[in-house]
């Protein structure tokens, strides 16, 4: 999933009035921003990321092991501790939002992978769904992390789930939304624009694509004032390149979650946002067969492929009343 899906999560207190009365200075400061510096786009990123993750709890911490630096985000105080794991083009900022429900009465934990976010980039490194899985159980256990639960969303969703098939003992419960890794009945749209040849719609080029990415990622698109939106685009297509030798990993490892689905023991939470375009909600039915554990699947109506953002709040409820249950 593109970096894009994290926008609205960092940024969205910037243009909204709510009932908040520091809107008026929010709105003096961009304002100021736009027609006096020239760094304006970089300036209102790092604010609102800063602004979002001391809403949520969340400082920023890192630790290095061998040629990777993790970056992490981690909050809450509690023993019950929640690890998250980001998408495709993604990073650990998409689960901020999410994050702010939970960190009262859960340690949340999102890292960078390595090869996206501020971890690091290495080509000749590979990035496959098993490589990377490993590599995060190395960072868990470098965390003195023993029994958690672990949620994953599209490729991290792939992820989490060969992790907790692998790693049974260490996973309380599993959460898979929008997973990736799984060959779904019916084709998405996404599936049905690769077979016919056409641009990935997972890579940007352009601020044009930039703006189509934004549409089919979201049922209901956020606004993007023009510096952000270039800030965004910019870094995406420089990006772009990279993105698609990890995309062509990916794709050439085929589904490697779907066969180990009956290997998973964690009690285990699907959530599948219904107007998905990048991996079809049908995958539930493959899931539904294949997973021998206790389990709950539920499709989210007037949501796309990243609940976690577009529905932060109501997803960690869903997500936290469920974790009561089990």
């Amino acid at each position: 999933m593109s970096t894009i899906l994290s926008f609205f999560n960092k940024h969205s207190f910037l243009f909204s009035r709510n009932t908040n009365p520091f809107w008026g200075i929010r709105m003096f400061l961009i304002l100021t921003c736009l027609f006096f510096s020239v760094n304006c786009s970089s300036f209102l990123h790092k604010t609102g990321i800063m602004w979002e993750r001391s809403k949520s709890d969340l400082s920023k911490k890192e630790i290095v092991l061998g040629e990777f630096r993790w970056v992490y985000l981690e909050g809450g105080n509690s023993e019950e501790t929640v690890l998250t794991i980001h998408g495709f083009g993604g990073e650990k900022d998409h689960w901020t939002r999410f994050a702010r429900t939970l960190t009262g009465r859960y340690r949340v934990i999102s890292p960078d992978l390595p090869g996206f976010g501020e971890n690091a980039r290495i080509p000749e490194r590979t990035y496959s769904i098993l490589e990377q899985s490993k590599r995060l159980h190395e960072f868990a256990k470098s965390l003195g992390l023993k029994k958690y639960h672990i949620v994953g969303n599209s490729m991290g969703g792939s992820i989490a789930g060969v992790y907790a098939a692998n790693y049974p003992d260490e996973v309380k419960t599993l959460t898979l939304i929008d997973t990736a890794g799984i060959k779904s009945p019916e084709p998405s749209l996404a599936m049905k624009m690769y077979l016919e040849g056409k641009p990935n719609p997972l890579l940007v080029n352009s601020v044009e694509d930039f703006d189509r990415l934004i549409r089919f990622s979201f049922v209901n698109p956020p606004y993007i004032p023009w510096p952000l939106k270039t800030y965004f685009a910019e870094n995406s297509i420089r990006n772009r390149e990279w993105n698609e030798s990890i995309f062509r990993q990916i794709r050439g490892e085929g589904f490697p979650l779907e066969p180990l689905l009956p290997k998973i023991k964690a009690p285990t939470l699907v959530l599948w946002g219904d107007q998905d375009n990048i991996i079809d909600k049908s995958c539930t039915i493959v899931l539904e067969k294949k997973l021998k554990v206790k389990h709950k699947i539920l499709i989210l109506p007037e949501v796309g492929h990243g609940p976690m953002i577009e529905k932060p709040k109501e997803t960690a409820e869903i997500w936290a009343d469920w974790i009561s249950e089990n």
